[in-house]
């Protein structure tokens, strides 16, 4: 969630750099400039890329390593991972610490097959059939459409491809809520879920600390007065945040509003990396998925998008309230890691997740760890990503 920490930042960039203040070198990090196909092969994986057309005509683009960099020819068919990012990311997310500490390349390493997706509406599926993104229309989904359309679709996509008839499913973030909205509304779906692994699961909004996340108690008329009523932080180039974060000096303000958005804990992360972790953030979603998060914000119920009247509810949805989404009903077999110092998915709002989990197999918290420590901490090879790979084991 990169809703206040990439305004400040690229209004305190922008300002610096139009003083001369920094001396960007591409050089220092080459990944900074790269997509996630040039990322992948810069660090001598097979990289393939694919379009995804969903039942409601986006184009989705999905990367795939197809095995890891020794094993070009393993016998038979690997097992399927499939990743899902968080909100303003995008799927090189999984790949941005060296090879050795990212779970995507940890995972093609060990065996995997896996393939990752990008959200609609951000930097890499930003186009439709049929509509235009200057259009209104285009911008009208929040989470409920990942879930009900993307996930089926990319996964649909993955089973016709690999032959693979179930796959593994990582979400962290809001990419946990896509995962648990699909799985508990489509029993289908969720027979094709070998295992469900939720990293920091966002399901309860309802006691997140942050000093940042106030920003939702602003009435509805202001946020959208600020940001406008289509596309969010629709980046269009890197060079601001990179200004800031790639400056040895002033890179510590670019930790410290980290820090206050996501929790502390400042010494779990690479801080050579941090140009190229903001070099894929913010990469833009709709500003109706930011009210859908404004809507579970000190919710005491996790429920589809409130289109704001009952006349439009009983059109999407043939009641007056937005349907209940029932977590209880899901069977697909779950694990949750949770960290101690994470301000937006506090230990209050994992304490309600937990119970409504019917299959679950696996919890850990993490007394140290913040938000953003699932993806970018040094540590998570050992703490986190060699459970999962060894669960994977356990639920092949």
């Amino acid at each position: 969630m990169w809703l206040i920490l990439t305004t400040t930042c690229g209004l305190i960039c922008g300002t610096l750099s139009a003083g001369r203040f920094f001396n960007l070198e591409k050089e220092a990090n080459p990944e900074v400039w790269m997509n996630i196909s040039e990322i992948i092969t810069y660090n001598g994986y097979p990289s393939e890329e694919y379009e995804v057309i969903t039942q409601d005509g986006y184009i989705l683009s999905v990367n795939r390593i197809p095995h890891g960099r020794k094993d070009a020819r393993s016998p038979g068919p690997r097992p399927v991972v499939y990743m899902q990012h968080a909100l303003f990311a995008d799927n090189a997310y999984w790949l941005e610490n060296f090879a050795n500490g990212s779970l995507g390349f940890l995972l093609a390493d060990a065996g995997y097959d896996v393939w990752m997706g990008n959200s609609r509406g951000n930097t890499w599926s930003r186009r439709h059939t049929t509509l235009s993104v200057t259009e209104e229309k285009f911008w009208a989904f929040s989470f409920d459409e990942m879930a009900k359309y993307d996930l089926p679709c990319v996964i649909d996509f993955i089973v016709n491809k690999t032959g693979q008839e179930k796959l593994y499913f990582i979400g962290h973030s809001l990419g946990t809520t896509i995962g648990f909205v699909a799985f508990s509304t489509m029993p289908e779906l969720a027979q094709r879920i070998k295992m469900n692994f939720a990293l920091g699961p966002v399901v309860s909004f309802k006691y997140p600390t942050g000093i940042f996340t106030s920003f939702f108690l602003l009435p509805k008329s202001i946020i959208k007065g600020i940001f406008g009523t289509r596309g969010v932080f629709l980046k269009t180039g890197r060079e601001p945040s990179l200004k800031l974060c790639n400056n040895k000096i002033l890179w510590v303000i670019c930790s410290e509003f980290m820090s206050l958005w996501a929790g502390y804990n400042k010494k779990n992360m690479n801080t050579s990396r941090m140009d190229v972790y903001m070099s894929h953030a913010p990469t833009g979603s709709s500003m109706q998925n930011i009210l859908h998060i404004k809507q579970l914000y000190r919710s005491d119920e996790f429920r589809a998008y409130d289109w704001g009247s009952e006349a439009e509810n009983m059109r999407h949805y043939n009641q007056s309230r937005p349907p209940l989404y029932d977590l209880t009903t899901m069977r697909v077999p779950t694990a949750i890691w949770a960290g101690g110092h994470d301000v937006l998915v506090t230990l209050q709002d994992v304490a309600r997740v937990i119970p409504q989990i019917g299959n679950l197999q696996y919890f850990d918290l993490l007394p140290d760890w913040n938000h953003f420590d699932f993806i970018w901490g040094m540590d998570a090879p050992q703490r986190v990503y060699s459970k999962i790979i060894a669960l994977m084991k356990s639920y092949s």
